[in-house]
Parts: C-alpha cells; sequence; structure tokens
C-alpha cells in the first residue's frame, strides 16, 4: 500500500502546474458560471435567499449537466496511465500491480479535487444569495410545487425535496456524479492499457454519448414517443444507462419503478471492481517500451 501511495504522490507532481489541468479548471470555471446563472435566476426572481447546498442540487441535478461536467475528465485524464522517467525506477522496486493501484489511487483523488472544485465554484458564484440552515429555502418550495422549475429546467421537485434535507441530498447527488466520474475513469485507463491512447479516448467518448442517446428525452424523440409513454422510457433508461443513474432525480423515492440511491451506488461499484481487474489482466500483457509518456 505504501509503494502504490508513492506511485500516486508521483503523478500529482507538477499536477496544478500542467497546463492541460489549468485549462480543465478554467473550463470548469466557465462550465459553472454558465450552468449556475439558472439557480442565480431564480433567487432573483422571487427575491429569496437559497439554502447553500441548492445551487449545487440545481446546477447538477440533470443528465445535461453531469454530462458536460465529465465530459472534463476525459481531457484531464487522457496521458493515463501516466508514464515519467519515474516509471522504469518505480517498476525495479515493485510489482506492476502495485503500480497500478498507484494509478487507481491518482484518478479516486484527482476525480475527488475536480469535484470538490466544481462545488466550490457554484457555492461562491452563488453565495450572495445563500444560507447555510439545513432546511429547504422557500424558493425550492416554489420551484418545485409549480411548473416554473420544469419550465427553467430547475430539477427542484417534491419527491427530490421529501427525500431528505438539502445537505444530505447534496452528499448523495456527488456520491453519484463521485462513482459516474470514476467509471469514466477507469473505463478509459483499462482501454488505454489494452488498445493504446487514442482508443482510450474514444471509449470515454463513446461512455458519453451512450448516456446521452439513453436520456429519456433524446430516446422519446428518437423512437417518436408521445408524453403519456414517457413513463416507461423513464423506467428503462433509469435502469440502463450509467448517466442516468448518475442524476439525482432519476431514482425511486417511492413513486417510481427506479433505482435507488444504493442501487446505483452498488451497480457503479461493481463495474468500477470489473474495469479493475479488466486493467490488471491487460496490465499483464502491456509492453512498457516508452517512458516519455507517449502511448502511441
Amino acid at each position: 500500500m505504501r509503494q502504490a501511495v508513492i506511485a500516486a504522490r508521483w503523478n500529482f507532481l507538477g499536477f496544478f502546474k500542467n497546463p492541460r489541468m489549468i485549462l480543465a479548471f478554467l473550463f470548469a470555471f466557465i462550465l459553472c458560471f454558465f450552468l449556475s446563472d439558472r439557480a442565480m435566476y431564480v433567487a432573483e426572481y422571487f427575491d429569496s435567499p437559497m439554502q447553500a447546498a441548492e445551487p449545487v442540487l440545481w446546477t447538477f441535478g440533470d443528465a445535461t449537466s453531469v454530462l458536460l461536467a465529465s465530459l472534463l475528465l476525459i481531457f484531464m485524464f487522457m496521458d493515463m496511465p501516466k508514464l515519467s522517467p519515474f516509471t522504469p525506477y518505480a517498476l525495479l522496486r515493485m510489482t506492476k500491480g502495485k503500480w497500478l493501484l498507484g494509478q487507481f489511487f491518482y484518478l479516486c483523488l484527482g476525480v475527488m479535487i475536480y469535484l470538490g472544485y466544481v462545488f466550490a465554484v457554484t457555492g461562491i458564484l452563488c453565495m450572495k444569495k445563500t444560507y447555510i440552515g439545513n432546511i429547504w429555502s422557500k424558493t425550492a418550495a416554489l420551484l418545485a410545487y409549480s411548473d416554473l422549475g420544469k419550465k427553467m429546467s430547475v430539477p427542484s421537485t417534491v419527491k427530490v425535496m421529501e427525500s431528505a434535507a438539502p445537505l444530505e441530498v447534496c452528499f448523495q447527488m456527488l456520491l453519484l456524479l463521485f462513482f459516474y466520474a470514476l467509471t469514466l475513469c477507469f473505463l478509459m485507463l483499462f482501454v488505454q492499457l489494452a488498445a493504446g491512447r487514442r482508443a482510450g479516448i474514444a471509449a470515454g467518448l463513446c461512455y458519453s454519448l451512450f448516456g446521452f442517446l439513453l436520456k429519456p428525452e433524446t430516446l422519446a424523440a428518437f423512437l417518436h414517443k408521445e408524453e403519456y409513454e414517457m413513463y416507461r422510457i423513464r423506467r428503462i433508461t433509469g435502469w440502463i444507462s450509467p448517466l442516468n443513474h448518475a442524476t439525482y432525480g432519476m431514482h425511486d423515492f417511492g413513486y417510481d419503478f427506479l433505482p435507488s440511491i444504493g442501487q446505483s451506488c452498488s451497480l457503479f461499484i461493481c463495474i468500477l471492481a470489473l474495469l479493475a481487474a479488466a486493467s490488471f489482466f491487460a496490465l499483464k500483457k502491456y509492453n512498457f517500451t516508452s517512458f516519455t509518456g507517449d502511448m502511441g
């Protein structure tokens, strides 16, 4: 475990000085700025404050926002596994398995840093209209019990408000985002080990495209389904789409036959375990011929 941690620490050297990381966090700031505009507009429209977690819930509570935020992870971790002059030194002193475990640690911590940054930026952008108390705001109630939230694409619904307090909902939502982002990164790592960097990037894009095509609205429009048939579309896509598993509002709160938060988390953990095992298998056949970071 100590050797795996050392390998992960080495990957973080120059992490915040890497131009690619700087651009990714800059784009994340711009994304949060534009997406949080809905929350600020609602607060200004009703001239009422919001609970501190509500801007994050409204900003990243729908599938489109989750998808856009996760796409930046493809850009951030497109060079996985990280090869450098340290790689041959590390492989002489630890097994390939421990080195790969270090890559897993690096991805986990990198995703946590990214999500923490997104959460902080969104909160700071809306902080002039927020309060700390762990109770739903009047603004959230007005959005949930009227059609205004739907018209403004703000994912504040009665079932979400009745499920838990704002901070609990925010924690659950961030947990789903974390698992979804991690499955994306682990998939890229496995494919890059098995088929190279370009294939890994393509796998990440296909994973995102798969989630986009299985959005209930997108699939219903493609199949020319009527509004009364949407409940069936939501039920099917809610179970088979990883992106819908990562969307908080696409879960069962006692109203629908959709996966629960626990079931979605369990599914993501199973996917991560399979990708990790497949990565260890692919590593046995991986040829460490270049230590410059170019995998071809």
